[in-house]
């Protein structure tokens, strides 16, 4: 408690809010380099996932990719292009890239297969062109899923930029080395509160920016889908409903 009280007085200094390492500061370097790993990634995995979820090819590998990607510590990357890159914004921006990857390339590759092929076929039965297809079918129906993965891409790599700070770099990681460094607790704390409500506010946008790019025809799908399913399973058309397991 001593500790989120500090924080909170932290937080209200004026003198926190201006100068180089003042939280307006931060505020931007944080978000830019956020948002280049972010831009950077969409321009890596967007045309790979559109590639193999339309055509279907390499989904497999794809897959086994992301799901490698997952798996590998976004600490561990740091560690491994430092010694390379070295000190500034190139070395936690390729370690945030590697990070923000794998959910866009999943979500955009599963969005597109999971599309309905009697509506795909049918398209195509119309005299559409692949490119017609892809754009005008496939990926309206597949973008909830697509706008999911970069959502979580973008949470992660808010929350993991603070790593940044490790090797000589700013944002609000700047606050919880430094705190840690000179034994601060209300600084510590502060930045680990301005991450999180960074984050927050990340998650909260691009959940509003899903509900105006979605045509509300396909959010009304989705929740009729969502309402047949109990626990994964499909209800019963008939009988008492199924009792989860406790």
């Amino acid at each position: 408690m001593d500790g989120i009280t500090g924080a909170f007085g932290w937080l209200t200094d004026p003198a926190h809010w201006q100068g180089p390492n003042g939280i307006p500061t931060r505020f931007v370097e944080h978000v830019e380099l956020s948002v280049l790993a972010i831009v950077v990634a969409l321009a890596i995995a967007l045309p790979i996932g559109l590639y193999t979820g339309h055509t279907g090819r390499g989904g497999g590998f794809t897959l086994n990719v992301a799901g490698l990607g997952r798996a590998i510590p976004s600490y561990a990357l740091l560690l491994v292009f430092f010694p390379i890159l070295g000190f500034g914004l190139l070395t936690p921006l390729v370690a945030l890239v590697l990070l923000s990857i794998p959910p866009i390339l999943a979500n955009t590759h599963v969005g597109l297969r999971g599309v309905d092929q009697e509506t795909v076929d049918a398209a195509r039965g119309m005299g559409m062109r692949e490119s017609q297809v892809l754009t005008q079918v496939e990926l309206p129906a597949a973008l909830p899923l697509m706008i999911a993965g970069v959502r979580t891409a973008a949470v992660a790599a808010v929350a993991t930029a603070t790593l940044a700070a490790l090797i000589a770099g700013g944002g609000f990681g700047r606050y919880i080395v430094d705190g840690f460094a000179l034994q601060d607790q209300a600084m510590l704390v502060a930045g680990a509160i301005l991450v999180a409500l960074l984050a927050v506010l990340t998650e909260r946008s691009l959940t509003l920016a899903e509900r105006r790019m979605v045509s509300p025809g396909i959010r009304l799908t989705q929740g009729a889908d969502q309402a047949d399913l109990i626990d994964g399973a499909p209800v019963a058309e008939s009988g008492p409903p199924p009792v989860a397991a406790r």
